[in-house]
């Protein structure tokens, strides 16, 4: 029997990438997703090097070349070109689980989720294992968003939501370079609950080449800037949970 498209939803996978000279390892790992009902969106943000990694697949995914703006605008230029019903995120340099796409649209059908992070595994520059299953979980809302008020523990490539949340929540802030991940999820949680599942089905790649060790003082300003604006929201969220 043909499953309904509601069982079988299409996942839109969007990789902004920028020279990184691991692009092709992560289009491979989209590519070679058990979950055939997917879209591979690759969005070059101003790349001036490391073209020649994504040419042998571009007869497989949907490529897009912008000028530099940031993993912000990369994505919602994704999104923008995206037809899929849930959005799943992959940056150029890390790694899905192949049956990452397949675990992770059945916990949320299954569950009824809106949106789901999953646990996540550290690897280096030769893609070798340093450190499995290190994703952060927190028994109850209250703790969740408690970590928030300082820390963003949700790494954005185990993030699968339903294409409905961003048209209700909008797109990611463009004027952050380095934390329009964080942002977003804090303006996703007034909305939604992340549901979490507790299976390292992305490979996070630890290299001296990332923006986050690049940049650490820069990101770290904009985390003190979001710790700001967000933190009365946050505490009126927590005083509900202590009340309920």
């Amino acid at each position: 029997m043909k499953k309904k498209s509601s069982e079988n939803p299409k996942v839109s996978i969007i990789i902004p990438t920028y020279n990184c000279r691991y692009t092709d390892q992560a289009i491979i790992s989209a590519m070679n997703q058990t979950y055939s009902n997917k879209e591979i969106i690759v969005i070059d943000d101003g790349s001036t090097q490391e073209f020649d990694k994504i040419i042998p697949y571009l007869s497989s995914i949907r490529y897009c070349w912008k000028p530099n703006g940031g993993t912000g605008s990369a994505l919602n230029l994704g999104i923008e070109q995206a037809s899929g019903d849930y959005f799943s995120w992959l940056s150029s340099d890390d790694l899905f689980e192949p049956d990452k796409l397949e675990k992770q649209v059945w916990f949320m059908i299954s569950q009824h989720y809106d949106v789901s992070y999953t646990n996540y595994s550290f690897i280096d520059v030769d893609s070798n294992v340093t450190g499995r299953s290190v994703g952060l979980h927190f028994p109850s809302k209250k703790d969740f968003y408690n970590r928030f008020k300082t820390f963003c523990h949700i790494n954005g490539c185990t993030v699968m939501m339903k294409m409905d949340v961003i048209k209700k929540v909008g797109l990611f802030n463009e004027n952050l370079r380095y934390t329009q991940d964080f942002e977003y999820w804090l303006r996703v949680i007034q909305h939604y609950d992340f549901h979490y599942l507790d299976e390292p089905l992305v490979n996070y790649r630890v290299h001296s080449e990332s923006e986050s060790f690049k940049s650490a003082d820069a990101q770290l300003q904009e985390i003190y800037q979001l710790n700001d604006k967000y933190r009365p929201m946050l505490e009126e969220m927590i005083q509900k949970e202590e009340e309920a």
